[in-house]
């Protein structure tokens, strides 16, 4: 791994062999087979069978990007969080929503429709939809003590989030709730998260641009 960090085995490079490497390190065979195992999976090499292992290129190697807890983030600044809760009601899936939700037509479903504020300036829209069967008690939670992804982390924990940011325009609603003009460039998160049986939330997070910012990681 510091070789590879450091330049040593630049991308490309054919890497030496599990029995040169053996030698180099002074460790045993299945500890360079694991660990190289674990780079590949990793992205930091590639393995090709018979031939060898290589230094992967940059572009292989995933970065990490963290979207900070709203609340968390707030309360660093030393500021105040507070919510107001918009929409709070069972609702059936359209066609659109469960193609994107992975729910059948039909299937009820949990909306909620919240603004977060920073002080008293709304930095947040979130458009939420539960799954009832993760979380049945969610439409009887008071959401004065607690925010929606607090309680569903609390009920239903995930095992996978998949998400997607882009700039975009908010919808006229999220300027009203927002109070901005339609036309203010907005950073949009769409999140869907999931356990290992079934979906449990896809929400919308709109948020002003020049009040959010989202902060990432990478380290080849």
């Amino acid at each position: 791994m510091k070789e590879l960090s450091t330049g040593r085995w630049p991308p490309g490079t054919l890497m030496p062999s599990e029995p040169e490497l053996v030698t180099q390190f002074q460790v045993s065979r299945m500890t360079v087979t694991r660990a190289l195992r674990e780079l590949q999976a990793e992205g930091f090499v590639t393995r090709v069978q018979g031939v060898g292992t290589f230094a992967a290129h940059l572009g292989q190697v995933a970065s990490s990007l963290t979207i900070p807890d709203l609340v968390q983030e707030i309360a660093a600044r030393g500021h105040r969080h507070h919510m107001q809760v918009h929409l709070a009601q069972e609702e059936r899936c359209t066609p659109a929503l469960a193609e994107q939700f992975g729910l059948a037509p039909d299937t009820l479903v949990f909306h909620t429709q919240v603004v977060h504020f920073d002080n008293s300036v709304p930095i947040q829209c979130e458009d939420r939809f539960v799954n009832p069967a993760c979380a049945p008690e969610y439409l009887k939670t008071n959401f004065d003590n607690i925010t929606p992804t607090a309680y569903l982390r609390t009920v239903a924990p995930l095992w996978e989030a998949q998400y997607s940011v882009e700039a975009n325009l908010p919808t006229a609603q999220e300027a009203m709730l927002l109070g901005i003009e339609a036309s203010t460039p907005c950073l949009i998160v769409l999140r869907k998260t999931a356990n290992a049986d079934a979906p449990i939330t896809l929400a919308r997070q709109v948020h002003p641009g020049t009040r959010y910012r989202l902060d990432g990681h990478f380290k080849p």
